[in-house]
């Protein structure tokens, strides 16, 4: 057993040239307690010094002038008799660290060093060594006895060598290696000599922690049963030469006999042919081995799998079933050999067809599958039953004769149909049955309402490829109409469907099929077409010039030629560029910015005007917007059908006409329905308008009716003849609204009245009033609601509650929102109601022509209204 003591009195011996690195290793040993450490600078003396002291440990430097590293360990060889040098190389060099191991070196530290790393390998290498030496030693006192048994040790290698396993022996404590037979050699391409100055660990047999621990283990097996064997075999890997591991099954002996050294015998068995046929079975069981993909086995297992990470993600997995109609003809006209590479040739498609995500495979015979998973949307399993359908157009050479092949397909859907690998499979199934009985050539979903739904869609597809064949497609046009003028400014084109057997058909039920299916480019370039067409028409008739707009798809732009569509479509009819309109999106402009403003700056040099259609939707930015050659914004109808009602939707459509005026842009507002949505543009400063209010879409011949009509929208109610004071009263009794009309009567009020928040909401749009006198109760909303929500659409208004009603929490929360200017509780008094009315639109009136913002501050109207609220409840 080796003690700290052996350690510490262990010889060792520094060689480099550079005295600083001698003088740096000499006192990082001798501080932490080694006794007997030497050293020199001249790698020359190295030898005699080691013949004379044999040392313990010799820390060698590679890099020497006159005699290097490798060449001080040729001169060491021979005054060592075991298999390795005891020489911890020092080097920077990663190439000598391995050509150092090679030379018989024992260890290797890498400059620069690390003083841990340092103390840490002389030690594991001194303890090494020291249990070498005794191991030495105690070998020299059996060399007698060691040639007493030469006979019995020939006989024992001329066995080990006559075995085609590999058996290594190595010492039980030292994990050094003592001997290796031919088959050792042969299995890790060594020499016997260059194996002997290998490391276990370096083969892959194991640590020296591992094999101690291996024979620790062996003994006492052997002490409890009686045999120093491993009980069963354990598999791993050597290393060759060429650093080719090598899987081998190999098992474990402890020899031992009294007196001696305790041996671990190793043998190992190549089992590389015995793993690669595993791998082909494994490979056979799982695929198929003509086409190689997946069979029905693996196709099982791979669903499994799917459908449990659909399940954890939320989303659908499609089993498609593929059967190859009449196949079985060209199987038994051609021969099974042209049937094997039709099915060949088809795999290979398919894969090609499938996405890397998707599975395919064949279940048997002609039959193949695909998992798919995706979105909640069956679309997606249309365009890959087509595009498997659109596969098997191309023929299929098979040895000078051309086969052509469809497929019948049938769909399942996961969770829609089944929960489950084998229901999916056999509902797909299923549905394949169904399409081979419907004519072939052709896919079913396994649920019926699916199947309705993708019919309904096809059907769809299919008549609107034959509407423009047919010319069963047309346009409608709306008015646009001037809201400074009245008249009317131009018009869009809208486009329509009379579809046979079912009238006209709206766009919202057809247009989503034609950009899925890119019909859209083709229609879209008809429509400009037709719209030229018939300006044409109006322009050399008794209408006259009529602007007309027309919508430009994100797909129409992107992939078809504009600009030369815009530029035949014109000079075809002889129309002027200026009476033509192109609507964009917001997403068509930002799919492609440069190329976009290199396309409608050279269509705006024509003369062509270019208008954002649903402006406010997309997500188009100022700083590019400016860099658009635009002429108009046309306001979304989203914000416009509540405009009257909604803060936000008439804070944005403000905002819109700011911006766009302040960018010398035009701007119009869709979806115009009431009177009350035409003022509140109107006062807002909005171009132009269109909508229900003044004409739906029309025929070509009605829009010309219309034009030459001269007919035009009525003039602005705000004109002077309106009174200038008007009153608001909103009560939803009216007897009160009567009573409070009849009072207000002398003072020549323009008086309005609202039962409800809805019709006052009408009555603010129609009309500009400067007070409010409200009830605090009425009919869906309190009154307080109803003017915090005026006091964000019309913040000059002065806003009065008139209520039985003593809710003084509300109350007092909207006057400390600016909402309420003063509070009055019912009964009233008649001459302080009349005077405080009067008051209030004095105060409005001098609020006005002061130049400040029409309405008290904020702090100011709180003042006052609190102050009213307390004397009035009082």
């Amino acid at each position: 057993m080796i003690s700290e003591t052996d350690i510490f009195n262990a010889r060792i011996l520094i060689v480099d040239d550079q005295p600083v690195n001698v003088e740096l290793l000499e006192y990082l040993l001798t501080s932490t307690g080694y006794q007997a450490v030497s050293s020199t600078t001249d790698p020359h003396k190295v030898a005699a010094l080691h013949a004379q002291h044999h040392y313990d440990l010799i820390i060698l430097d590679v890099q020497m002038p006159g005699l290097n590293g490798f060449e001080v360990m040729e001169q060491l060889r021979p005054l060592e008799k075991g298999a390795w040098l005891p020489v911890l190389v020092v080097t920077a060099e990663p190439d000598h660290k391995v050509q150092a191991l090679a030379a018989g070196a024992r260890d290797f530290l890498s400059k620069p060093i690390d003083p841990l790393e340092v103390l840490t390998r002389i030690r594991n290498m001194l303890e090494v060594r020291l249990l070498h030496r005794e191991a030495r030693d105690y070998n020299t006192r059996l060399e007698t006895t060691v040639r007493e048994r030469t006979a019995e040790l020939q006989r024992f290698r001329s066995a080990m060598d006559a075995t085609a396993d590999a058996i290594f022996l190595l010492d039980a404590v030292t994990a050094e290696l003592l001997d290796v037979n031919d088959g050792a050699c042969r299995m890790l391409a060594y020499s016997r000599a260059d194996m002997l100055g290998q490391t276990a660990s370096r083969l892959g047999l194991g640590t020296l922690a591992s094999l101690r621990a291996q024979a620790l283990r062996l003994e006492d097996y052997a002490a409890a049963v009686g045999q120093p064997r491993a009980p069963e075999l354990a598999e791993g890997e050597l290393m060759r030469r060429d650093l080719v591991s090598v899987p081998v099954e190999i098992y474990w002996q402890l020899l031992k006999r009294p007196g001696e050294q305790a041996v671990l015998l190793g043998v190992a068995r190549d089992v590389s042919e015995r793993r690669h046929s595993e791998e082909m079975l494994q490979h056979m069981a799982h695929y198929d081995s003509l086409t190689g993909l997946p069979n029905r086995t693996l196709f099982f297992q791979t669903l499994a799998d799917s459908l449990d990470a659909a399940q954890k993600k939320g989303c659908r997995v499609v089993v498609m079933m593929i059967a190859l109609d009449r196949f079985k003809g060209i199987n038994d006209t051609l021969g099974s050999a042209q049937g094997d590479e039709l099915l060949r040739q088809f795999s290979n498609r398919l894969m090609q067809t499938a996405r890397l995500r998707d599975t395919v495979g064949r279940i048997g015979g002609d039959e193949f599958a695909l998992i798919m998973t995706m979105p909640r949307d069956q679309q997606e399993a249309v365009h890959m039953a087509n595009e498997v359908r659109e596969t098997l157009r191309t023929p299929f050479e098979l040895d000078g004769h051309q086969a052509v092949l469809s497929a019948s397909i049938g769909i399942a859907m996961y969770p829609d149909d089944a929960g489950d690998p084998e229901t999916l499979i056999k509902y797909a199934d299923t549905a394949m049955d169904r399409a081979k009985q419907a004519g072939r050539d052709g896919y079913r979903f396994f649920t019926p309402g699916m199947n309705v739904q993708v019919l309904a869609r096809l059907d769809l597809e299919l008549a609107l490829r034959r509407a423009i064949e047919n010319e069963e497609l047309l346009l409608y046009y709306q008015p646009k109409v001037n809201l400074h003028t009245g008249a009317i400014a131009g018009a869009e084109a809208l486009l329509r469907w009379q579809r046979p057997g079912y009238g006209l058909v709206h766009p919202a039920d057809f247009v989503a099929v034609m950009e899925d299916t890119g019909l859209i480019v083709q229609v879209g370039d008809w429509i400009i077409d037709a719209a030229c067409r018939q300006i044409g028409a109006w322009l050399r008739g008794s209408v006259g010039p009529v602007r007309v707009a027309v919508n430009v798809a994100s797909r129409q732009f992107s992939e078809g030629d504009l600009e030369q569509v815009v530029r035949g479509a014109l000079a075809r009819h002889n129309v002027p560029a200026e009476l033509l309109e192109l609507e964009l999106t917001e997403t068509a402009l930002m799919s492609n910015t440069e190329r976009t403003i290199d396309v409608l700056t050279r269509l705006k040099a024509l003369g062509i005007k270019v208008a954002i259609d649903d402006f406010g939707t997309g997500y188009s930015s100022l700083a590019y917007l400016q860099r658009f050659p635009i002429d108009k914004l046309k306001i979304d109808i989203a914000f416009v059908r509540d405009i009257t009602t909604n803060p936000n939707d008439a804070a944005i459509a403000t905002a819109i006409i700011s911006m766009a005026h302040s960018l010398k842009m035009r701007v119009i507002a869709e979806g115009v329905e009431t009177r009350a949505q035409l003022e509140y543009l109107r006062r807002g400063r909005c171009d132009e308008i269109q909508g229900y209010f003044f004409s739906r879409p029309v025929a070509p011949r009605d829009m010309g009716v219309l034009v030459e009509s001269g007919r035009c929208l009525p003039v602005d109610p705000d004109m002077p003849l309106q009174p200038a004071q008007t009153l608001l009263l909103v009560d939803d009794n009216p007897d009160v609204l009567w009573a409070l009309g009849h009072l207000f009567e002398p003072d020549r009020y323009n008086v309005l009245m609202a039962g409800t928040a809805e019709e006052a909401f009408e009555q603010l749009a129609l009309h500009d009033v400067q007070v409010i006198l409200c009830d605090q109760r009425l009919p869906g909303m309190s009154g307080t609601e109803f003017l915090s929500q005026v006091k964000d659409l019309y913040p000059e208004t002065i806003r009065i509650i008139l209520s039985g009603y003593l809710g003084v929490d509300a109350v007092l929360e909207s006057i400390n929102r600016g909402a309420i200017y003063r509070f009055y509780t019912k009964p009233w008094d008649d001459v302080q109601l009349r005077d405080n009315i009067r008051l209030a639109f004095h105060h409005y009136w001098l609020m006005q022509g002061s130049g400040r913002k029409v309405g008290l501050p904020e702090e100011d109207e709180t003042a006052v209204a609190a102050t009213a609220v307390v004397q009035d409840l009082k």
